[in-house]
Order: C-alpha cells, then sequence, then structure tokens
C-alpha cells in the first residue's frame, strides 16, 4: 500500500482561518459536521463527503468553538462577540443566545442534549439549562486564565476544562466544585474524549498524552511528535491517532506503540483541528489557510466521495493473472 497517495478532500467556503471542528454520531441520515471560523460563520457539511448544507449566520465576531449534538438537531457555538449561540440545525435558525462577559472559546452539549457548557476568557465555566434557559446558570471558578476548552465526562456527571493557566481541570457538574487539577508544563490546548469516554486526549507543546477518565483522570500514555500539536483525536477503535500543528503536517500515529505511520503536508497554514469521524473512516483538519479537509483513515478504500481508483503508475493489478500480451 506504500504507493497509494492520501487524495484529501478540500472543503472551501470558509473566508479565514478553520479555528474548530466536530462531527455529530451517526444518524439514520448518516453524520454530520460543524466548523467555527474566525470569519464568524459556522458551517455545516456532510461528514462524509464534506458537502456543504448550510451556514449559521448572527454573530457579530470569530466563532473560536462549534458543536453538534449526538443526532445532529442542534448546534452551538462560542464566539468573539461574548456570546453562546443554540441553532436549529435542520433550520439554520438562532434557537438562543447566552451573553457572557468575555469571548467565549469553547462549548459542549451534555449528552442528552439537556445542558450546555461554555468556557471563556472570563476564566469561568458555566452551565446553561436548555430547558430553562432563563435561569441562572452553574458557575466553576478556579482557573486563572482564558479557558480555552471545555467538555462533559462521565455521563455528565463532571466536567473537564483545558487553560492558558497550564492547568486542567476537572469539576463535579451538580455542585461545581473542583476534584482534580492537572498541571502542565506547557498550555493544554485540546482536549478529546474518545468513543466510550473511557480516554481523554490532551494535547500540550508537542505531546500528546492520553488519559483515564474514571474514577479521576489517570495518565496511560504520552508521545511526542515533531511539531508544537494543536489538537490530537484517536479513533473509535483506539488503534490510531491523528494530530496537526504549526508545522503544517498532518501525523497519523500508532496509539499502541507511539510510532509514526504517515506524515504529509496537507495545508498551507498550521493545523488548527483535526477530528475523526463517528465510525472512524476518515478524519477531519482545519486550517490556517480557511480550508477544512478529509482524510482518509484507510487509504485506496471506496468510502464517501473515495471511489477505489488507484493511479495508473500504483501497483494495482499485482494479484491480476497476465494478459495474453503481458505474457
Amino acid at each position: 500500500m506504500g504507493s497509494m497517495r492520501q487524495t484529501p478532500l478540500t472543503c472551501s467556503g470558509h473566508t479565514r482561518p478553520v479555528v474548530h471542528l466536530a462531527f455529530s454520531d451517526i444518524t439514520p441520515h448518516g453524520y454530520f459536521m460543524i466548523s467555527a471560523c474566525k470569519d464568524g460563520k459556522p458551517m455545516l457539511r456532510q461528514g462524509d463527503t464534506g458537502d456543504w448544507i448550510g451556514t449559521f449566520e448572527g454573530h457579530k465576531g470569530a466563532v473560536w468553538g462549534a458543536t453538534l449534538n449526538k443526532d445532529a438537531t442542534k448546534a452551538a457555538t462560542g464566539a468573539a462577540d461574548f456570546t453562546a449561540k443554540i441553532w436549529d440545525a435542520v433550520s439554520g435558525e438562532e434557537v438562543h443566545s447566552f451573553t457572557h462577559k468575555h469571548i467565549v472559546k469553547s462549548v459542549d452539549f451534555s449528552s442528552d442534549g439537556t445542558q450546555l457548557l461554555t468556557g471563556s476568557n472570563e476564566k469561568v465555566l458555566r452551565i446553561f439549562d436548555l430547558g430553562k434557559p432563563d435561569a441562572e446558570p452553574i458557575q466553576f471558578s478556579g482557573h486563572t486564565s482564558n479557558i480555552r476548552n471545555v467538555m462533559f465526562l462521565d455521563g455528565n456527571k463532571q466536567i473537564v476544562s483545558a487553560s492558558d493557566d497550564k492547568t486542567v481541570k476537572v469539576w463535579d457538574a451538580t455542585s461545581g466544585k473542583e476534584i482534580q487539577s492537572l498541571e502542565f508544563p506547557r498550555s493544554p490546548i485540546s482536549l478529546e474524549l474518545a468513543k466510550g469516554g473511557d480516554v481523554l486526549v490532551i494535547a500540550y507543546g508537542p505531546m500528546v498524552s492520553f488519559w483515564k477518565t474514571t474514577p479521576t483522570l489517570e495518565k496511560i500514555k504520552e508521545y511526542e511528535v515533531p511539531t508544537q500539536v494543536n489538537f490530537a483525536s484517536i479513533n473509535p477503535q483506539k488503534t490510531i491517532f491523528v494530530c496537526g500543528g504549526d508545522d503544517f503536517k498532518m501525523y497519523k500515529m500508532d496509539y499502541n506503540s507511539g510510532a509514526e505511520i504517515e506524515s504529509f503536508k496537507g495545508h498551507f497554514g498550521p493545523v488548527h483541528c483535526v477530528r475523526f469521524s463517528p465510525d472512524g473512516e476518515l478524519y477531519a483538519s482545519g486550517s490556517e489557510d480557511g480550508t477544512l479537509r478529509l482524510w482518509q483513515t484507510t487509504v485506496g478504500k471506496t468510502y464517501g466521495l473515495w471511489k477505489c481508483v488507484a493511479p495508473e503508475d500504483s501497483v494495482n493489478n499485482v494479484d491480476a493473472t497476465p494478459t495474453k500480451s503481458e505474457a
């Protein structure tokens, strides 16, 4: 398979750097992807093809975080206009806007879609009850710098946050109390929960680390990558992880050994976000260059828009019986 070229699908449409992306779960209509961009216009796409479905219009500043609920009926976004917004992902209409006192960097739905978690440059986390959007949110204080990433953990009983104060903190989602605080030598930039919820992926500096999530965070292993990593994602099967960062390259690594499977220059600017699809067949990346790209996990497999047609120069017919002219 060494001769097979990785041919990404390029999703254009954004006019500024793409800073975050997320997938829905697999729904009866396939799965979906949302992208957050500094152009202020988050986009919804079909996940396996990258086909544009719609743009959520209403933010008045860069969008830093975006996510979908499991069945892709709702979207949430966080932006530089000091708001987090909930959208109807079917109609594209804005459902609710939650005002903050600073830039909202990260948003996450609870697994049942009834709560919205936000992290902002106010250094606080908030949980909003989407059934009672006007009620006071639960607040979590303790970080001493901007919050970059927030996420629900452990069936929504806990939440986890990563901050420029070089800590990752775990909180009790009901009481708002801090349960655990991990210190890092560099700011933890990205957080991702593996499918199944049992492994948390944290990227900081050139390191990608993997943590058992229950009962408290405990390090399983970590690997170094040849660049400053901006985001890392593990496949649902927990066999490989992908990451990207400042050197414009996409790295695909073996989770068990840390060996590099492949790396290639995929973008014309730093890679800000990478994420596996819910079936693990592809991963998406977003970059400073304003594009999203979709990459095949198994190069050469027929999937989505990838038809299994190898270029003429690749060794495609190794097992074919020679025809008369060749014999």
